[in-house]
Formats: structure tokens, sequence, C-alpha cells
């Protein structure tokens, strides 16, 4: 993420996925190793057991006595549910009124939006697509707009999970976030069935505050490994099928040859942690020319 998709105080950011590709464990993984003065996370909608496992097991002692958890399970009546979502937002914000540097962690904002759709339509509101009503899109910008940074003052960086009905990332909530949010992290079943974690897939995430956030020589970095990938992703069945003669083309030659180093450099495990400087200079490896390491 340091390297490709930055995220920088009072940036707002979406991770996409369908149900079981490890957005819960990617937020454990960023709660652990942002820095903020102030956690704030919010269970929305979730079960009773991942709530207790990602408190226990995800959090380390020291994160947790810095963290507020809004918990609303998912047997929680609908109003409970999306009060919660508010609720944690307001306890960010009394931070930020501090001066404090606040990240809100949201799982999921689609509970949310689920829950708002069980209220109207109990209200009598018409539905629209996929069951959710005009005003349920439109109290998620409203949502959302509530974190950022205040000038001379503290910030609420957010990041919010999104669960992907039937891995369509095109239906009515996925859609209305991409739109509200600074950026967006694309978790892929793909390279989640590979045991590939995290399973972000970098060609379809993006940060729309990569220019502030990275120097120059970082970006063009950034930009190298991705037309790698892509390279990679368009000529991959060629290779696969011993079609492709080496030579042909000197990206896919890199790619290829480097196709070890990337993939390790775009891997991370639960516990490991890499520094900005660390990612940098791992990124330069993977990047550089010549036989894998």
């Amino acid at each position: 993420i340091d390297a490709l998709l930055p995220l920088g105080r009072g940036q707002r950011m979406g991770i996409f996925a369908g149900s079981g590709v490890g957005k819960s464990s990617l937020l454990g993984m960023l709660a652990r190793n942002l820095t903020a003065d102030v956690a704030v996370i919010a269970m929305i909608g979730e079960r009773g057991r991942e709530v207790q496992d990602f408190i226990q097991k995800r959090l380390t002692a020291e994160a947790r006595q810095r963290t507020v958890i809004v918990v609303a399970t998912a047997e929680q009546p609908a109003v409970v549910r999306a009060r919660a979502a508010h609720t944690a937002t307001s306890i960010a914000e009394y931070f930020r009124e501090q001066g404090q540097h606040v990240l809100l962690l949201m799982d999921s904002i689609t509970r949310f939006a689920m829950a708002r759709r069980e209220i109207d339509l109990a209200a009598g509101q018409p539905p629209t697509a996929r069951g959710y009503t005009p005003s349920v899109l439109t109290a998620i910008p409203s949502l959302c707009e509530r974190c950022g940074r205040i000038e001379g003052s503290g910030s609420i960086t957010a990041l919010y999970t999104v669960l992907v009905e039937g891995d369509d990332f095109n239906e009515p909530v996925s859609d209305a976030l991409r739109a509200t949010l600074d950026g967006h992290l694309m978790l892929s079943r793909d390279l989640a069935n590979e045991g590939h974690f995290p399973a972000i897939d970098v060609l379809h995430s993006v940060s729309r505050l990569d220019a502030d956030l990275l120097t120059p020589a970082a970006r063009d970095n950034a930009q190298r490994l991705r037309s790698l990938l892509a390279v990679h992703r368009r000529q991959h069945e060629m290779v696969d099928m011993g079609l492709y003669k080496t030579g042909s083309n000197a990206q896919l030659d890199l790619a290829l040859t480097n196709w070890e180093r990337i993939t390790a450099f775009l891997r991370q495990g639960h516990t490991e942690h890499s520094s900005a400087s660390q990612t940098q200079t791992a990124l330069e490896h993977a990047l550089a020319a010549g036989s894998p390491a």
C-alpha cells in the first residue's frame, strides 16, 4: 500500500471484496501498523465471534490501549446498527476536535447501508436498484464526508470495508462509495484462492492522493511495476501454453524474469511490518533487471 496505493492523513479509503477474501484480515494489519493517536473501530452487522476474534487476535495489547471500539452485531435491530456507524464517526470527530489524528475503521459500511435500507422500507420508502431506497445512497456520502482533515488541527483517516454482493463491483453501494471516497483497494478472489495475501488487485485499485504522497521517483517505480503487472496479465495465457518466444516483448521478458520477486513484494504476512523506506527498497529490488534473486 505504501508504495503503490498510499494512504495519507485525512484520506478516506474503501476496501472492496466479496465474502471470505480477507477484508477483516487486511483491516487488522492496517490497524496494527498505521500510526495514529487514537483508533476508532466500528464493527457493524458482524457476527459476535468475528468481533471477539478481531479484538483479541488482530489487535496487539498496545493497539487496544488507544482504541475505542463500537459494536453492533448482526442480531441487533437495524436502528442500532445504523446508529453505531454515526456514533463511531462522532467519537472520531470528538478526538479530531482535540487536535488528535484519528484512524476510523468501519467493518462494514455495507451493513450500515443494509440497516438503512431495512429502516426505510419499513417506513414506506420505494425501493430502487437491489432494493436500496434513494435515501440510502444519500446517507452514505453524508456519513463519509464527516471524515477528513481540519487545517491546523486534527484529522480522521477512514477505512471502510465494502462487502460486494455476488462479487459485483458495480452494485449500487459499491458504485456510490467509489464516487465518494478518495481511493479504493479491490481484493481479488482469484488471488485469495492462490494463497496470495493481502489479495489486493493493484491494477484495479487506486489512491487519488498518490501524486501528493509519493515522490517523483517513487511514482515512477510504482508506474513501472503496474506496467509489468499489466503486460503479464495480458499475456500470461500465451506464456502458460508455451506460445511466447523470449525476446518478442522486452517488458514481458522483464516481468517473467522478475516475477518471483514481484509477487514476493506484493505479499505480506499478517504479523509482518515494513516501513516506507523498507518498502521502497523492496520495490526497487523487485524492478531491478537481471536474473531472479
